[in-house]
């Protein structure tokens, strides 16, 4: 099966019914298909191959989904961009992919025209707005002017389906390779795990440009429930549309959930239709779960997986036991280890390595044959994640494998003391890092963001971690700040952070 016949499934078993609320606008499974055929004809008249890499970069909006199907019917390669970019790694993605084509925005074209200076291989800009403007391809009437006959295009299931370049967080951003095969079997076994109620109504507030809101978009193909369509996450539209359509659930990042909580927003609105959320990404604080499920009645099933994964590796099972601080257990069809740096199989509740093998793995990263030979081993994926495991299979994951601080020798995992910062009352957001030591090799930051209004000093906060913590993993140097770094999805930055102390230290 490939991504195609996944999505023409969904009319074959339930017919024609409203898949997305857009705005003011109601758009069926029948409609978008329809578009997509008539989108992939006007890319193939256009001179678009079978392997050809067409980018994407826009809001969320239906435009997206058409083009994603659009893409993929005429055999070419989706490459989603998050249009918070700037120039330079637009530009990057652009000559690294040599993408043909680009999909996006008037309100973008700047950008675009910017990063795409000197790059041969760009032949198409296709703006989705009805305007007549030059050197562009209006999307409205490519997609008018096509007939809605499915391209006569021959898709394997090992095919590239999607080229998803990593958020640049810890360097140069490297395309990750996705199948076919890679991403339908990861949204099937998902959906397996977390299928909704007939009456259940979800609300999409994450990036489709994102693995995890990409993943959530195919599973959407399996079932007729409506999906809410946000274009970009702010919470109090979020409360709104919540409450207008009585959504039950939604699949987001902590940083949204710790939004929810930290703000009297959702006060102002009815949110007592959430049942069930996901959440997944990044580590979610237990103070966060436990402060969000007691506000809202809903609880959070967490999850953890990685572009290369495509991206779902592990989430709670709805019908089994919760267990806080656990990422949950294995999908189906998907295998784990905990390794040392021999590759052993270390003790159970043990840290080590957590690696993955699977349908979901990706065959590595584009044009980058050294990285792929070093992350893609003998079918196993390796993460760079620290992760225990539990006597009943539930996953902890501990700590990214380069975050984790080495002060005088004892490992301190930065989760650990950010855990406790989380639990003082007035503190919204925390991260730590650590920084180098002459003494100590390196000793622990943490840098602290308050609720609004409230006033505490570093003596403070460091009382408090002594109160929950051991002597040495209580941080040193305390820095408040306003909010912090985070890449489009919500994942803290902490390579930004280190940058931040390396320039106030010189």
């Amino acid at each position: 099966m490939n991504l195609v016949q996944l999505a023409e499934q969904n009319i074959e078993r339930f017919g024609e019914h409203t898949t997305i609320i857009y705005g003011d606008g109601e758009f069926t499974n029948v409609r978008l298909l329809r578009d997509a055929n008539r989108l992939a004809n006007g890319l193939i008249r256009l001179g678009v191959k079978p392997g050809d890499r067409v980018l994407v970069m826009l809001m969320n909006s239906p435009d997206v989904i058409v083009s994603y199907q659009g893409i993929l019917r005429a055999g070419a390669i989706i490459i989603p961009v998050v249009f918070l970019l700037g120039e330079k790694e637009v530009a990057h993605i652009l000559k690294n992919s040599e993408a043909v084509a680009i999909i996006t925005s008037a309100a973008f074209l700047e950008k675009v025209n910017i990063a795409g200076r000197g790059i041969d291989t760009l032949k198409h800009v296709i703006i989705v707005e009805d305007q007549d403007v030059p050197q562009t391809v209006p999307y409205t009437k490519l997609v008018q002017e096509s007939p809605d006959d499915p391209p006569a295009i021959d898709i394997k299931e090992d095919d590239l389906a999607v080229i998803l370049y990593t958020s640049g967080t810890t360097g140069v951003p490297k395309g990750v390779m996705l199948t076919h095969r890679n991403l339908y079997s990861n949204a099937v076994s998902a959906a397996k795990i977390e299928a909704p109620e007939p009456d259940e109504i979800s609300l999409h507030v994450l990036p489709l440009s994102h693995s995890y809101g990409l993943t959530v978009m195919n599973a959407g193909w399996m079932f007729s429930n409506v999906a809410v369509l946000m274009p970009w996450f702010d919470l109090e539209g979020a409360c709104q549309l919540i409450e207008k359509y009585k959504v039950t659930g939604f699949a987001g990042v902590p940083a949204m959930l710790a939004m929810m909580i930290n703000s009297d927003i959702p006060d102002h609105y009815d949110l007592s239709s959430l049942r069930r959320c996901a959440s997944g990404s990044a580590p979610l604080p237990v103070e966060v779960m436990r402060t969000f499920e007691e506000k809202f009645g809903c609880i959070i099933l967490e999850g953890y997986g990685l572009s290369e994964a495509s991206p779902v590796v592990s989430t709670h099972y709805p019908d089994r036991p919760r267990k806080p601080g656990s990422i949950g257990q294995p999908i189906p069809d998907v295998e784990v280890r905990i390794v040392d740096e021999s590759d052993r199989d270390v003790p159970q509740g043990e840290m080590g390595e957590l690696i993955v093998k699977g349908p979901n793995v990706s065959p590595g990263y584009y044009k980058l044959p050294g990285e792929t030979a070093k992350t893609f081993r003998d079918g196993w994926l390796y993460t760079g994640d620290m992760a225990r495991m539990d006597e009943d299979g539930y996953l902890f994951l501990v700590e990214r494998k380069k975050d984790l601080i080495i002060r005088g020798g004892f490992n301190i995992v930065p989760r650990d003391v950010e855990e406790v910062l989380h639990l003082h009352p007035s503190v919204i957001d925390a991260a730590v890092i650590g920084v180098p030591d002459p003494i100590m090799g390196e000793e622990i930051k943490a840098y602290v963001v308050l609720a609004e209004g409230e006033e505490v000093t570093a003596e403070e906060i460091e009382r408090h971690c002594q109160e929950h913590l051991a002597k040495y993993k209580t941080p040193k140097h305390i820095e408040f700040m306003t909010t912090l770094p985070r890449n489009p999805i919500g994942k803290i930055m902490r390579k930004e952070l280190r940058e931040l102390h390396s320039k106030v230290k010189e």
